[in-house]
C-alpha cells in the first residue's frame, strides 16, 4: 500500500463546499498535495500544477473511461485532433464570428429591467451561453430551451453523484449531436457552418467518424454551456461587489480583456482536471503511483501567493502568461479565443447599458459545488 496514501481532507464536506475557494487557499498551506477518496491526489499549488501540464508523458491526459476528442488524449493522437481543431479558432475565425457574438450579447442584456432585481445566472449567465453557443456551432434557437433543461439535469445528476443518470444524460446529449449529423446529411445543400466544416474533416486521411464527431462537439458545447455561464456569474457579482472596478470599467473601457482574466483568476469558473500518473512519481514531497489519479484544481493554483502576491486583490499588473484560466501546456484550452471575444462582448454591453450594478442586501449570491465553480445563484440589483 502506498503509505502516502491517507485521506488529508474531505473536498465533499460542507465546510470545503460552503466556499470552495476559501477551503482551498486553507488546503495549498496546509498540504499542497491532499489525497482524498474523493479526487485521490489534487495539487494546489501553482508551481506543481505546472510541472504536470509540461510534462504529458509522465503526467497523461487519457483519464476518461469513454472517448473525449480531443481532451482525454495525449500526443501523438492529440496532436492529430488539435491540428483540426485550432483554425476554428484562429483570427479569421474570431473575426468571421464577432458581429454575430456582438449582436447576441447586446440582446441578451438588452432584456435586463431598466430598474430592479435580477438573477444573473439565470436571465444572464445561461442565456448568453446557450444563444452564444449555439449560434456558434450552427445550431437552431429551438435548442436553447431543451439544452437549458439538460444543463439543469446534468447538474442535479452531477451533485447528486448518480451515475446512472449520468449516462443516460450523456446519451441523450448525444442524441441531439446526432440529430445535427442526420440534418445535414439529408439536406442539398448543407449550411457552411462550425458543424458542417468539422463533418468534412479528415484525421490520418480519412473522415471523422459519427463518434470522434459526437465526442467532440460534446466536450465543445458542455464546456462552453457551463464556463460561460459561470464566468457571466463570477463577472457580474465581482462589479456589483466592488462599485470602484464598475466605475473604472466605465471610464477605462480598454482595460475590459485584461479585468476579466484578473477576475477569472481570482475566482475559477472551472474547477478542475483530471490527469492519470503513466509511472511512480514524487510531487511535493508525496509518492504517486502509476494509475493514480491527480485533479489539478486550478481555483486554488491561480490563487498561490507565491506566484501571485495579494491574491485576493484584482491587479491589472500581474505577468499573464502566470495564470492558468485557459491551462498551459500542450492541453492549453484551444477555445481560449472565443471565449475571451466572448466574454468581452459581453461585459461592454453590460457596462454600456447600465448605470449601476450592485448586490441585494437580503439575498446573497449561492455558491456553486463541486466540481462546478462560481455561483449557482447571483442576484443582483440593475439600474439602467
Amino acid at each position: 500500500m502506498n503509505p502516502s496514501r491517507h485521506n488529508d481532507w474531505n473536498p465533499r464536506s460542507d465546510a470545503v463546499q460552503a466556499d470552495q475557494i476559501q477551503a482551498y487557499d486553507a488546503m495549498r498551506s496546509r498540504c499542497p498535495v491532499a489525497f482524498s477518496d474523493y479526487l485521490q491526489w489534487s495539487l494546489l499549488r501553482h508551481a506543481d500544477v505546472m510541472r504536470v501540464l509540461q510534462d504529458h508523458a509522465t503526467f497523461s491526459n487519457a483519464a476518461s473511461r469513454h472517448l473525449s476528442v480531443p481532451n482525454a488524449m495525449d500526443p501523438p493522437e492529440h496532436t492529430k485532433f488539435r491540428r483540426i481543431i485550432e483554425p476554428y479558432f484562429n483570427r479569421e475565425a474570431m473575426d468571421e464570428f464577432s458581429p454575430r457574438c456582438r449582436a447576441i450579447a447586446e440582446g441578451v442584456v438588452d432584456r435586463l429591467p431598466h430598474d430592479g432585481k435580477v438573477e444573473a445566472m439565470a436571465a444572464m449567465g445561461q442565456d448568453f451561453a446557450l444563444e452564444i453557443q449555439c449560434a456558434f456551432m450552427g445550431w437552431p434557437a429551438s435548442l436553447h430551451e431543451p439544452l437549458r433543461d439538460w444543463v439543469k439535469r446534468q447538474q442535479a445528476a452531477t451533485l447528486a453523484g448518480d451515475r446512472e443518470a449520468l449516462g443516460e444524460l450523456a446519451l441523450e446529449f448525444d442524441g441531439v449531436i446526432r440529430e445535427r449529423l442526420d440534418v445535414r446529411r439529408n439536406m442539398d445543400t448543407p449550411p457552411d457552418d462550425v458543424t458542417t466544416r468539422l463533418m468534412n474533416e479528415t484525421v490520418d486521411g480519412r473522415p471523422l467518424t459519427d463518434e470522434e464527431l459526437v465526442s467532440l462537439m460534446r466536450n465543445w458545447t458542455v464546456g462552453e454551456l457551463g464556463t460561460i455561464s459561470a464566468s457571466i456569474g463570477i463577472l457580474m457579482r465581482f462589479l456589483a461587489a466592488n462599485p470602484d472596478w464598475q466605475q473604472r470599467l466605465r471610464d477605462e473601457p480598454e482595460i475590459v480583456s485584461e479585468l476579466i482574466d484578473e477576475i477569472l483568476r481570482l475566482d475559477a469558473p472551472l474547477m478542475s482536471n483530471r490527469r492519470i500518473a503513466t509511472c511512480p512519481v514524487e510531487v511535493g514531497g508525496r509518492k504517486i503511483e502509476q494509475g493514480e489519479r491527480l485533479t489539478i484544481l486550478w481555483g486554488a493554483a491561480n490563487r498561490d501567493p507565491d506566484v501571485f502576491p495579494e491574491p485576493d486583490q484584482v491587479r491589472l499588473d500581474r505577468d499573464p502568461k502566470r495564470n492558468l484560466l485557459y491551462g498551459a501546456g500542450v492541453h492549453v484550452c484551444p477555445g481560449a479565443p472565443l471565449a475571451r471575444m466572448e466574454l468581452v462582448y459581453f461585459l461592454r454591453a453590460l457596462i454600456g447599458a447600465t448605470r449601476e450594478i450592485r448586490l441585494v442586501d437580503d439575498d446573497p449570491a449561492v455558491r456553486a459545488r463541486y466540481p462546478a465553480g462560481g455561483y449557482d445563484r447571483v442576484p443582483l440589483y440593475i439600474r439602467r
